[in-house]
């Protein structure tokens, strides 16, 4: 994230000594991305942060792909896929590019019994349902229904959960994630056009410092494998730390939609964005005010890019047979619009409760086999009148 956070104790300058009360050191580690040119923190350890006892193991991760080459739209029926009680388990590879997974989580349990480490990938993960807490090196950061999670690659995490009944949309991206460059300076400031800013964003606000050693299971996700690493330190021995590179939350809730006279295209939703796609936020607002405009959205060709829709909840005015949880899918070079009667029912209607994420890829999405089990086979033909 493109602006500067502080937590806990650091010293006056980087790469100096800082002793703790013993006259010991503490143990600096550089946490950056894209070698030394992209986001990065300096965190200051109890312990070193390098110490591996042993690599007990791994199991493949890698998504099942069911077809690889797609022109067919699909609707998803996302709250189909089965809760599981480990996190890691409940994630199911929906679709899948060499830029990033989508998937679909229902966990029952925290992650009591591991820490978790994603090297290849940012996470964003969408609260749809449930509450808890969100546990790293960084510190805390409670989350609930609507919140976006964004966890830099590396990070080590801990969900913890208020219940049983959680639901996440999950996108693990190859690329770094960002807030969309226009609707930033040159500096890195949110501007005044932006629909959220910086007191928008929740950054971690309370260090867990455990100073202990012992075995300590970090479950480390390399190239589609998962590693059970044991470290002879706690992961959270962090005293303090400052940079650019650390977990954050946005709610859904505070982006302010952009409206027009006549209907505005998808970017005016875009929340986050990499080399690769981007992330949209569609959210409750007034519709178009010309005496004259349709609200629904017109009918378009994804030339370029997939593009797939998540419902959370509200009134999807421009589809029909939509329901909370639903992924509909509308591959590129396929033309695609509102559903039969759609358009003809939003003609002077002056608001929408909507609310939806949407992802739109660069690189077609290929289907897993996790994903024909949810799916409605039929929904490409739902625009036939």
């Amino acid at each position: 994230m493109p602006f500067y956070h502080k937590l806990g104790k650091i010293p006056h300058k980087r790469h100096t000594i800082f002793r703790k009360p013993d006259g010991n050191l503490y143990y600096e580690e550089l946490f950056g991305t894209i070698g030394f040119d992209g986001m990065s923190s300096n965190l200051y350890h109890e312990q070193r942060p390098t110490q591996v006892k042993e690599i007990k193991g791994s199991h493949s991760v890698q998504p099942k792909i069911a077809k690889a080459n797609n022109i067919q739209s699909y609707r998803f029926k996302g709250f189909q896929v089965p809760p599981a009680k480990d996190y890691l388990e409940s994630r199911k590879v929906i679709m899948h590019n060499t830029d990033c997974n989508i998937i679909l989580a229902a966990p029952q349990n925290s992650t009591h019994q591991y820490f978790y480490k994603n090297t290849d990938a940012d996470e964003m993960i969408f609260i749809h349902k449930g509450s808890g807490k969100l546990r790293t090196q960084f510190g805390n950061l409670d989350f609930k229904y609507g919140d976006y999670l964004l966890i830099p690659r590396g990070t080590i995490y801990k969900l913890d959960f208020n219940n049983e009944d959680n639901r996440l949309f999950i996108v693990e991206s190859f690329h770094p994630m960002y807030t969309p460059k226009r609707y930033r300076n040159h500096f890195g400031q949110l501007l005044e056009h932006s629909p959220f800013c910086e007191r928008d964003i929740r950054r971690p606000e309370k260090l867990e410092t455990h100073n202990e050693s012992g075995e300590f299971l970090i479950k480390v996700k390399k190239q589609n494998e998962v590693f059970d690493l044991v470290y002879a330190s706690h992961p959270f021995d962090v005293v303090g730390y400052d940079g650019y590179n650390y977990p954050y939350a946005f709610s859904i809730h505070d982006f302010e939609p952009i409206t027009g006279r006549i209907h505005q295209p998808p970017p005016v939703h875009q929340t986050f964005e990499t080399s690769a796609f981007v992330v949209c936020s569609f959210c409750p607002r007034l519709y178009d005010y010309h005496p004259e405009a349709i609200p629904a959205p017109y009918n378009h060709s994804n030339i370029d890019s997939d593009e797939v829709l998540y419902y959370v909840d509200g009134d999807f005015m421009s589809r029909n047979d939509i329901d909370a949880g639903h992924i509909s899918l509308h591959p590129a070079g396929i033309p695609h619009g509102p559903h039969p009667g759609a358009v003809e029912r939003s003609i002077g209607k002056k608001e929408t409760e909507e609310l939806a994420v949407m992802v739109d890829t660069f690189k077609p999405l290929q289907i897993t086999e996790e994903a024909l089990k949810i799916a409605d086979e039929t929904y490409y033909k739902s625009w036939l009148e």
